[in-house]
């Protein structure tokens, strides 16, 4: 049986600001704080936190504040040690 998952931008951004939102808690940082730090201003980052909206710029700058930018930047990269998929059957049969 496959689990088929509909994901569309706006859970994508909810769940990087959600993600960010839970690091600069863990981090015990105000939004003030982050945006002393990240140049961000901090009605912006509420904005993102609340909404998912934000410039890639300032995205970047407060996942730089939080986190390592290299994970980021890894997304990027194909995962070599998985083969892309040859078809769309392999895609649906879960093969790749």
């Amino acid at each position: 049986m496959m689990n088929l998952t509909l994901i569309d931008d706006h859970d994508v951004k909810q769940a990087f600001a959600s993600y960010l939102w839970q690091k600069r808690k863990s981090a015990k940082l105000s939004r003030q704080a982050l945006s002393d730090i990240s140049g961000v201003p901090a009605p912006t980052i509420k904005k993102f936190e609340t909404t998912g909206e934000i410039s890639l710029r300032q995205f970047l700058k407060l996942w730089l504040s939080l986190d390592d930018l290299k994970r980021l930047y890894n997304l990027t990269k194909p995962n070599m040690d998985k083969p892309a998929p040859r078809s769309i059957d392999e895609v649906l049969n879960e093969r790749f």
